[in-house]
C-alpha cells in the first residue's frame, strides 16, 4: 500500500527545501514519481508568478508562457505515471476488482497533484502571514484562508488514504485516464504542422 504522509511529508519539505537550496530528488519509485511531479507544479508556480508580473517584456512573457505550456505537458504526463505505477503495483499483488466494483471520478496520481498544489499554496500563504512589510489586515487574512488551506489539505489527504484502501482492497477500480493534449502534438495542432507545411514551401 501507499503511504499518503510519506506523499504530502515529501511535497511539505520538498517545498521548503526547493525554496533555499534549489530543486533536487533524493527519492526512489514511487516517491521519484511523486517528487518530479510536484517539482513541475514548483516551477509552473514560478513561472505564473512571472507570467502576471508588469514588467516582463512581450518577448520574455512570450518564453514563460512556452515553458507554462510545456511544464504543464510534462505535470499531466506525470500524474498518468503516477496512476501506471499503482496499476503495475496491482498486477504484482495479484489485486482483482470486485466484479460491483466502480470507477472513482478522481485518480490518486490527480489527488496527488491537489496535494502537490496545496503543499505549495500553504508555503506562500504562510509568507503572507508572515509578512512584515504588509499591514495587519494582511497578515490576519492570509492566516484565515491559511486555516482554510490546512483543512482542504487534511480532507483531501483523507480521501486519497480512503481511496488507496478501496481500490487495493478491491472495492473501487483503477483506470488510467489519457489526456491526450492535441495542443502539443505537432501532427494534431492545425497552428503547428500547418507552419512546418509552410516553412517547408
Amino acid at each position: 500500500m501507499i503511504d499518503v504522509k510519506e506523499i504530502t511529508d515529501l511535497q511539505k519539505v520538498a517545498v521548503t527545501r526547493w525554496h533555499l537550496s534549489g530543486v533536487e530528488n533524493p527519492y526512489q519509485d514511487f516517491l521519484a514519481i511523486v517528487c518530479q511531479e510536484h517539482e513541475r507544479n514548483y516551477r509552473l508556480w514560478h513561472r505564473e508568478d512571472v507570467a502576471r508580473s508588469a514588467d516582463v517584456a512581450d518577448a520574455e512573457l512570450a518564453q514563460v508562457k512556452r515553458d507554462i505550456d510545456k511544464l504543464n505537458q510534462q505535470r499531466n504526463d506525470l500524474i498518468e505515471q503516477l496512476d501506471d505505477f499503482l496499476i503495475e503495483q496491482l498486477r504484482i499483488a495479484g489485486v482483482q476488482p470486485w466484479p460491483e466494483a466502480h470507477l472513482n471520478s478522481e485518480t490518486p496520481g490527480s489527488a496527488i497533484d491537489r496535494l502537490s498544489i496545496l503543499a505549495l499554496r500553504i508555503y506562500h500563504m504562510e509568507e503572507q502571514a508572515a509578512r512584515t512589510d504588509a499591514d495587519e489586515q494582511h497578515r490576519a487574512g492570509a492566516a484565515a484562508k491559511l486555516e482554510i488551506l490546512h483543512q482542504q489539505h487534511a480532507d483531501l489527504s483523507r480521501s486519497l488514504s480512503e481511496l488507496l484502501e478501496d481500490i487495493f482492497a478491491g472495492r473501487k477500480r483503477l483506470k488510467v485516464y489519457r489526456q491526450f493534449k492535441m495542443y502539443n502534438d505537432p501532427t494534431m495542432n492545425p497552428c503547428l504542422y500547418r507552419t512546418g507545411k509552410r516553412s517547408a514551401a
